[in-house]
């Protein structure tokens, strides 16, 4: 049984946080070069050459990309043969957030949904917890902003509406949320599981690489025929026009009840803040 020290999770979580909201991640900064590269509309090409220098300058400065740092976010898998020693790792969690959100300046966006007071200090995150083989402790984190997290959606489909009802829902998903969420966006769709299980996968979706393709080729295909699609709207580059709307289209494809097609698609905001670490 290998043992993982509370102190090394606790600082681990604190750097990602930090990293995460200061430096664009390389896949995120390529795409955008190719799109302002290929890019025919003026105004386009300046939001996109605008957002490449704040990237420089949050780089520089040590500043966040965005004022909204969003709610932290984890997907965590825990090695069957591991042992966290020195606490309990969901708290271990939480508090390497609240000393990453302290130590590097990020605004604090969690709140009580009602009363809308602030808990002061970035927790409690999201955590989502699952169990592999192995000796080792992965945790992924992701900043959702509120922006690109409020124009997400759940919805049970039909089955008899299949890939087009799935097309379609995505498509004007996208067209209904305009400049909204801070385009060029990335979409995780989430296809199949159960109602709470579609938005889980549709949100660690959005982990994935940009220039990644997946590997099940008829998933891939319908990754290419979304992103064309959206692209082809024409919202651009926050919502100014052009033919860069979204910069990946990410799916992941499960099975569900024979009734049943549930259908996520969680916006993520251009900048697609992101980080993991393994221990």
């Amino acid at each position: 049984m290998r043992e993982i020290q509370a102190a090394d999770i606790v600082e681990a979580v604190a750097t990602m946080c930090i990293k995460a909201n200061t430096e664009l991640p390389q896949d995120v900064r390529n795409k955008l070069e190719q799109a302002m590269a290929e890019e025919t509309s003026s105004s386009a090409k300046e939001v996109l050459r605008q957002l490449l220098e704040n990237a420089d300058l949050s780089m520089e400065t040590k500043l966040p990309l965005c004022q909204d740092c969003g709610l932290a976010v984890y997907y965590v898998e825990v090695g069957d043969d591991c042992k966290v020693v020195g606490g309990n790792l969901r708290d271990l969690i939480n508090e390497g957030t609240r000393k990453g959100y302290d130590e590097g300046f990020l605004r604090k966006s969690a709140c009580d949904p009602l009363t809308r007071a602030n808990t002061g200090d970035g927790t409690p995150a999201v955590i989502h917890f699952d169990m592999v083989p192995g000796d080792r402790l992965k945790i992924s984190y992701m900043a959702k902003g509120g922006g690109a997290e409020n124009m997400s959606r759940v919805t049970m489909l039909a089955p008899a509406q299949g890939w087009e009802g799935i097309k379609n829902f995505v498509i004007n998903r996208v067209a209904e949320a305009g400049p909204n969420p801070c385009p060029p966006t990335v979409i995780g769709i989430g296809i199949g599981g159960t109602f709470e299980h579609a938005a889980k996968i549709a949100k660690s979706s959005l982990l994935r690489e940009l220039d990644d393709t997946h590997p099940e080729p008829r998933v891939a295909e319908m990754e290419k025929e979304l992103e064309e699609a959206i692209n082809g709207l024409g919202i651009g580059p926050m919502g100014l026009g052009g033919k860069t709307t979204v910069l990946g289209v990410k799916i992941t494809l499960e099975p569900c009840h024979l009734a049943s097609l549930p259908l996520a698609v969680n916006v993520q905001c251009h900048s697609q803040r992101h980080e993991e670490v393994v221990l």
